[in-house]
């Protein structure tokens, strides 16, 4: 599929085996999913608060390993008129965490055939290192525009001044990186960061919604035209999240709220039949979302090339 000029390169780097990108049109506007790699974390990070022979069950009936698997890192580029907006950042590179097979985006980046210069405006679904890592490797900010726009809930930036942790379940040393990527993007795009309240068009027909929840200025992504729709949920959905949409993750700062802001967003998406696509669901991350009894079912998008 052409998805337009930016994004017209063919070939992935000589030792990429998988391009690791999708292209999807919405209407007129093109939106490109590239994967940032893959997050190794430990299983019960999927639902803190569940009993864990039912955490088990679910892991067993899904084919994953009970202890630890891969969480897919998920980043968007959507190009609206003569916008270019990254979603989200990926993870960049930490060497205390030991992710090496995370942190892939400027690379995919640049074998999708997508200059950093080209990039007009950036959208944060929230300030987890995951999302903003990218943004912090080395080399980046001076290749980005000057004039580069990012888009963040001001709620999230005041969040991360003095961040709360006492309501997540994280693996040892991952509070004290959060806290460091956050303080050090705040730190160095300090100039670029464009804040909003609630909602904010970043480009005709992608508008940036708060919903809360998993940090408190979280965010999503919506993208319309032409009669077609698309959601980039961020955090708001993980794959265990369709059958028990109630289990906790590890990294919700208010995990009661966050299943809220769950459930009302996969209603709505079942009710809509748009496209949805998330951080951690399994790459490409493109599918919709039906109504299963009191729970759903994820329904991913045909391939359509």
């Amino acid at each position: 599929m052409d998805i337009g000029s930016p994004v017209r390169a063919p070939l992935a780097k000589p030792n990429e085996l998988v391009p690791s990108r999708y292209a999807v049109r919405v209407g007129e506007i093109e939106v490109l999913v590239i994967s940032d790699g893959v997050l190794p974390l430990p299983t019960a990070m999927l639902g803190h608060n569940a009993v864990p022979a039912d955490r088990t069950a679910w892991l067993d009936e899904m084919f994953l390993p009970r202890e630890a698997f891969d969480w897919s890192l998920n980043v968007v580029v959507v190009h609206s008129g003569d916008q270019a907006i990254l979603i989200d950042a990926g993870l960049g590179f930490d060497p205390d965490l030991n992710l090496p097979r995370a942190g892939q985006l400027i690379m995919r980046l640049e074998a999708a055939g997508i200059d950093l210069a080209s990039v007009t405006d950036v959208v944060l679904t929230h300030m987890h290192m995951d999302h903003v890592g990218g943004l912090l490797v080395d080399g980046v900010k001076e290749a980005l525009r000057p004039d580069l726009r990012i888009h963040v809930a001001a709620a999230e930036v005041a969040f991360w001044e003095a961040p709360d942790f006492s309501l997540t379940s994280m693996p040892q040393g991952f509070p004290d990186a959060l806290r460091s990527a956050a303080k050090r993007f705040a730190t160095a795009y300090r100039n670029q960061l464009r804040t909003f309240e609630d909602e904010h068009e970043v480009a005709p027909g992608v508008v940036v919604q708060r919903t809360g929840g998993h940090t408190p200025g979280h965010s999503i992504v919506r993208v319309a035209s032409g009669g077609d729709r698309l959601t980039f949920a961020g955090d708001a959905v993980f794959t265990v999240g369709f059958d028990h949409p109630d289990w906790h993750n590890g990294f919700e700062h208010d995990p009661e709220e966050a299943a809220r802001v769950r459930v009302r967003l996969l209603r709505e998406l079942a009710a809509t039949g748009e496209l949805l696509v998330a951080t951690h669901l399994p790459f490409p991350s493109v599918g919709r979302v039906a109504v299963e009894g009191e729970t759903f079912r994820w329904v991913p998008a045909y391939w359509d090339f």
